[in-house]
């Protein structure tokens, strides 16, 4: 029988998202790759430390057992192979059972990511990450310098999303761009009974709450929506989840308050927001994650 990752969910992951490679980085942003590379070997039976997306991941593969691969993490990566030693290594000493992973030397990774019918992409490199979006696949842009994830909760999956943008379309947030603040009001308030369509994030939504539903004794899903919505706005938001037969555990609509100090509270394992604005208040307090996408990142360039 043939090998399929069909029915999991598949992570591809950086190195730099999963492992603290800053310093390495830095070496290789100073020099070249022939000197990167050699650091790397030199550090070859050193593990790496843990990076912003390493705790999300190992919760993750908790969800495996002896009868049941219900998750699947793969290496997506410009290191080097010989570099890539280094990743499986560092991963192996954690426990985290990681075996696959394409090491690509520069070149975009992204163009993998399909034949993986991956479910999230998570990359230090914006120009990535809009590659994959553009195909349809969930990615963030991780932030390097992110908070590292909370100890308290470890056994459960926390993961936050933003509303528009990243779960939802960017329809609304087009009419706040265009219009301000009251028209968007009242084009929510116009349209409660009509659902969003779909962001880049649903699909993930979908798949966690898939995994959810598998059930495992050991470990949980925890999701939250935290927003710049507030009434009358949320009713569209909430009627679009429910539309969808999907339910998350907390929704916070802010209104417009910095989502940092509430991100603090709620603990989660990683956040994903579309303005990079909520991403660096988020980022003081727990790992987060740019989902380049929208009418907020029309200005960006790779």
């Amino acid at each position: 029988m043939a090998v399929t990752l069909l029915g999991q969910l598949v992570v591809a992951i950086s190195s730099r998202a999963l492992f603290d490679f800053e310093e390495e980085n830095q070496v290789f942003e100073d020099t070249d790759d022939r000197a990167y590379m050699d650091l790397q070997l030199s550090r070859l039976e050193e593990p790496a430390k843990p990076g912003v997306a390493f705790s999300l991941v190992k919760k993750l593969l908790s969800f495996n057992d002896s009868e049941h691969q219900r998750v699947e993490v793969v290496i997506l990566s410009r290191n080097d192979p010989v570099s890539g030693m280094r990743v499986f290594r560092s991963a192996q000493h954690y426990g985290l059972n990681i075996q696959r992973g394409s090491f690509t030397r520069g070149q975009p990774p992204w163009r993998y990511l399909k034949p993986l019918n991956a479910n999230l992409f998570l990359s230090t490199h914006l120009s990535d990450v809009r590659a994959a979006l553009n195909t349809g696949v969930p990615a963030a842009q991780v932030y390097p310098n992110s908070a590292h994830a909370s100890q308290a909760h470890p056994h459960e999956v926390r993961i936050a999303f933003d509303g528009d943008a990243v779960l939802f379309s960017d329809e609304a947030e087009r009419v706040f761009q265009s219009q301000g603040l009251h028209a968007f009001q009242q084009h929510e308030k116009d349209k409660a009974t009509q659902p969003l369509s779909a962001g880049p994030f649903k699909p993930l939504l979908m798949a966690l709450h898939r995994l959810q539903n598998e059930g495992t004794p050991t470990i949980r899903i925890r999701t939250a929506l935290v927003t710049a919505r507030s009434a009358p706005a949320h009713e569209r938001a909430i009627r679009t989840l429910m539309q969808w037969n999907i339910q998350v555990d907390e929704a916070m609509f802010l209104g417009g308050l910095p989502k940092g100090e509430f991100l603090k509270e709620f603990e989660p394992d990683f956040f994903f927001d579309d303005q990079t604005g909520h991403i660096e208040s988020a980022s003081r307090h727990v790992p987060s994650g740019h989902v380049a996408q929208g009418i907020a990142n029309d200005h960006l360039s790779d």
